[in-house]
């Protein structure tokens, strides 16, 4: 073959891997076929460097419909003839090289894979991560991917109800884009990607395809930043009008009982749907490309077979419903084409101007290759967990530091970003963005709601991958269940350097296990998921950064605990530690890096010490026991408190030795499995009991007053004044 190496360099094959395609077929492919083996073998679509790890995840309950794998999307049974669908996904890299369209099509992306399960989408999150706000080149990602977010998702009809927004040096080039969406269905009409019927019909519906995003899969997902090379072509390019329309006749069609299977068209397009749709059924597949509408003349079988034009759906149809299935979209102004046949040949077989232009055995097509590379503990690590931690600064400077902190990117208010998004729409949302730790979303049909959260903190998995996974986890489950909800299952996306590096891979194989033990611990099993690996820049590798998406249920929303101070005269508690805080809480925090721009230090993390406060939570929370209920993690205890304060309009007295043993660490410390929370003064002593039975430390911190924020003699400003640093704080980082 004429120009190997540079089909190879384009499909992100190796040598070894062709020489092992030619072994399995027992010849050479020919181009189109190495583009389909690319596109099914990249990092992307067959997870060849992390199946493995994956596959210790605990991934099933009682309540788990769908597991991770073996759809878009996982699903649970949440009762009343409901289903939850949700999952989170990674655009990192096309929001890398075209911020706008990378994040809109990482959100329409998204969309489809719940709406394949035959659910409606009724919630979006994101968690966002760039670098410093200093460089224009960070600014300019920024700006872009929250208006690609807001562009396209405030068209859809799907609210963006929560998420997070981090910036840190390590991001410079390479930012994260994972976005979660969580959709509704009936779960008797839950739908599935399989076609196990020969004779069934292959259809397309929604937009055109075009040569916008080819190689998108294996050549932009699936490698570093590392080479001089014009990415832009491979970025899709969204149309979210046609993605509204295409998911009322998704909708309307997977209830009609005209469509026996849907699929998303999304990395490599028609390949990876179509492979994967006869690979699940254990069937084969004869398709016609020229038969495949297109927007653009000229292109060839490769061109059609690996395009990621967005806003595309496949459907498996009987032939008596074919005609069903096109009235039944152009009711929509969707045009419906039947571009192929379901077979039991177990081959895929595609045609172009009558003749066979592939003939791959299916099986072999699918499979990528699974690897387990070396792995080693990075040396780093050597010396950062050894790192003295400073000594406090001044106390006469708490004040200031205190106000940087407030002002950080990090901790500082996001609603200069959710005041784009409309977080309204299907009048589903209770509490929004900015009013939580968790946005919770009413089920109409009932008293009932769902509460989401997505978390992670890149921070901790850096310095311990293992503490860093497991943290991910339970900050995610305790930002759900501070609202008063079960948390029930998780999502997660992992992102991650070139896993062909023995330290990177070990960062990987650490924070799953992590991860998994934290599942295991806190009873939710992880149904859907996504990793994004090659997350490097010019052989620099981004911090390993574990994002976890958590759901849970809560019974009555009239019920829900608030983050923000209710009352004046309110008992405030610190639940999971006491006072006596030491250095042991400063590695890793937002403090250590904003004074002393120092990442260093070596966390610890107590997950039955988690699980005892989960559990207290969702105890207390039941027993109507608390006003309110607040995560304390980035800013330590002081910015918690501050932020109750805030957003409730309710200053605090704090009292108590705040000193001991130093002020910095008590005020702003990172000790993980803490919460905040309020509650009448003639409770305190049966919440006091309750934490003695789950054997948790609780602390009397003071009490809610009408306006000041006092702690002991170590700080006194306004709730005004205070309100004024948080919420100009990302503004002037921008600015």
């Amino acid at each position: 073959m004429e120009n190997l190496q540079l089909l190879l360099e384009q499909t992100a094959l190796t040598n070894d891997e062709y020489d092992l395609i030619v072994r399995k077929i027992g010849r050479d492919p020919n181009v189109l076929e190495l583009g389909l083996f690319g596109a099914l073998w990249s990092e992307h679509c067959g997870y060849k460097h992390s199946k493995s790890l994956l596959r210790t995840f605990p991934n099933d309950s009682e309540a788990v419909k769908v597991k991770a794998g073996e759809e878009n999307a996982g699903v649970i049974d949440i009762g009343d003839g409901l289903g939850v669908v949700f999952k989170i996904e990674s655009h990192n890299h096309p929001s890398a090289v075209e911020p706008y369209q990378g994040a809109a099509t990482g959100i329409g992306g998204i969309v489809r894979d719940i709406l394949a399960m035959g659910a409606r989408p009724i919630a979006l999150l994101n968690s966002l991560r760039f670098g410093e706000l200093s460089k224009a080149r960070n600014r300019y990602l920024f700006e872009g991917v929250v208006a690609g977010i807001s562009g396209y998702g405030n068209c859809i009809g799907v609210p963006n109800v929560g998420g997070e927004v981090l910036f840190a040096p390590s991001y410079d080039g390479n930012p994260l884009v994972n976005a979660m969406c969580v959709g509704l269905l009936q779960i008797d009409q839950l739908m599935r990607s399989a076609a196990t019927i020969p004779g069934s019909l292959l259809m397309v519906v929604g937009s055109a395809t075009g040569r916008d995003g080819i190689h998108g899969a294996s050549g932009l997902a699936s490698r570093s930043f590392d080479e001089d090379r014009e990415m832009r072509p491979t970025v899709q390019v969204g149309d979210p009008f046609l993605e509204k329309v295409l998911i009322e006749g998704c909708l309307e069609a997977a209830s009609s009982g005209y469509v026996d299977a849907m699929q998303d068209m999304g990395a490599a397009g028609l390949t990876s749907s179509v492979m994967e749709c006869v690979a699940k059924g254990g069937t084969g597949v004869d398709l016609n490309v020229d038969l495949v509408p297109r927007r653009e003349s000229g292109m060839s079988a490769y061109e059609i077979m690996l395009s990621e034009s967005q806003e595309r759906m496949l459907l498996i149809v009987q032939p008596a419903n074919e005609e069903h299935v096109k009235s039944l979209f152009a009711k929509w102004d969707l045009v419906a084409i039947t571009i192929g046949t379901v077979t039991s040949s177990g081959r895929a077989r595609i045609y172009e101007e009558g003749k066979i232009v592939a003939d791959l055995d299916i099986p072999t097509l699918v499979e990528a290759p699974i690897y387990q590379p070396d792995s080693r503990r990075p040396a780093y690590l050597d010396e950062l967990l050894n790192v003295a931690m400073p000594p406090a600064p001044n106390v006469k400077d708490v004040l200031k530091i205190f106000k940087l902190l407030l002002a950080s990117p990090n901790i500082s208010s996001k609603k200069q970003v959710y005041s784009r998004y409309d977080h309204e729409v299907q009048t589903r949302t209770v509490v929004k963005p900015g009013e939580g730790d968790a946005a919770v979303l009413r089920l109409k049909q009932s008293t009932r709601g769902l509460a989401v959260s997505v978390d992670g903190n890149a921070r901790y998995t850096y310095l311990s991958p293992y503490v860093g996974g497991a943290m991910a986890v339970a900050e995610a489950c305790r930002n759900v269940a501070v609202t008063g909800s079960t948390p029930i299952a998780v999502t997660d996306c992992l992102n991650f350097g070139n896993p062909e590096k023995p330290e990177v891979y070990y960062q990987l194989q650490e924070c799953i296990r992590g991860m998994s033990d934290a599942c295991r611990s806190l009873g939710v099993p992880v149904i859907s998921g996504n990793v994004s690996l090659y997350n490097e820049t010019e052989g620099k590798s981004i911090f390993p950064t574990a994002i976890v998406g958590a759901l849970g249920v809560i019974n009555d929303c009239e019920k829900l605990i608030p983050t923000s101070f209710q009352n004046i005269g309110d008992c405030v508690l610190l639940v999971g530690q006491g006072l006596n805080i030491d250095e042991t809480s400063m590695p890793a925090s937002e403090y250590l890096a904003r004074m002393y721009e120092l990442e260093a230090g070596n966390p610890h993390f107590d997950l039955q010490r988690e699980a005892s406060l989960q559990k207290f939570l969702l105890e207390v929370g039941a027993l109507g026991l608390l006003n309110s209920a607040h995560d304390c993690s980035e800013g330590g205890v002081a910015v918690a408190i501050a932020e109750c304060c805030i957003v409730g309009g309710i200053g605090f007295n704090g009292t108590g030795d705040w000193q001991n043993p130093r002020w910095d660490t008590v005020l702003f410390g990172e000790l993980p499995s803490r919460v905040i929370v309020s509650c009448d003064t003639a409770v305190e002593n049966q919440l006091m009991e309750i934490a003695l039975r789950y054997e948790l430390p609780i602390t009397n911190l003071g009490i809610t007053k009408a306006e000041d924020f006092t702690i002991d003699s170590l700080l006194t400003c306004s709730i005004h004044e205070l309100s004024d640093v948080y919420y100009k704080g990302l503004d002037s980082a921008l600015n």
